[in-house]
């Protein structure tokens, strides 16, 4: 029985499918993202302000100018988010988080392929509507990191899960007034597709 199984293995983990990239590789994810800010969001007004969770289908396009670098971009559909002031909604504001970073994909050989990488994040802010009055938030730039792993169901596919971190803090006025900085901070956990070209 001993003589049968080792070889069984052998076997398997030479068919293992490996999603490697190699220089001029270009891959393309689909999937979805789940932004979830930081439990102190700053004070605005005078108030503890509390900014909700959202989910929103996201896009990645990566380069690789070398093996196992790659510069990717992050995209999404505009995300939502309520803000709560003493825990009371007064507002509702959209964003967009475009993310360009530099990814490290640790070669494995194997099925799995871990990932860590680091770069700028700009969020741009929009359609602020608050019964309070004018609410403008600006938009922000800080650095972004990530970390993840890519399950390769074949050569040209794999199945990506990931967490991000990004530094997001904006300005925010009611009425043309400055009223503080919404400190935002938050985790993004995102699942996607992921094709090789």
């Amino acid at each position: 029985m001993k003589h049968t199984i080792l070889p069984a293995i052998l076997a398997l983990a030479a068919a293992t499918p490996v999603f490697a990239q190699s220089a001029g590789d270009w891959t393309l994810g689909l999937g979805f993202g789940y932004v979830s800010p930081k439990d102190d969001n700053g004070t605005l007004a005078g108030a503890a302000a509390t900014v909700g969770d959202n989910t929103r289908p996201t896009i990645t396009a990566e380069y690789f100018p070398w093996d196992n670098i790659g510069i990717e971009l992050l995209a999404a559909t505009p995300f939502k988010h309520s803000v709560s002031l003493a825990g009371a909604e007064v507002a509702t504001v959209k964003h967009l988080p475009p993310t360009l970073s530099v990814v490290y994909h640790i070669p494995t050989a194997g099925k799995f392929t871990p990932f860590v990488g680091a770069g700028l994040n700009y969020t741009a802010f929009f359609s602020e509507k608050s019964p309070l009055g004018n609410l403008k938030l600006d938009d922000s730039v800080g650095l972004a990191v990530k970390a993840g792993v890519d399950f390769a169901l074949s050569e040209k596919g794999a199945l990506r899960t990931e967490v991000r971190w990004m530094d997001i803090d904006s300005d925010a006025t009611l009425n043309g007034a400055a009223i503080g900085t919404a400190e935002i901070d938050p985790i993004v956990v995102g699942v996607s597709y992921v094709m090789k070209f």
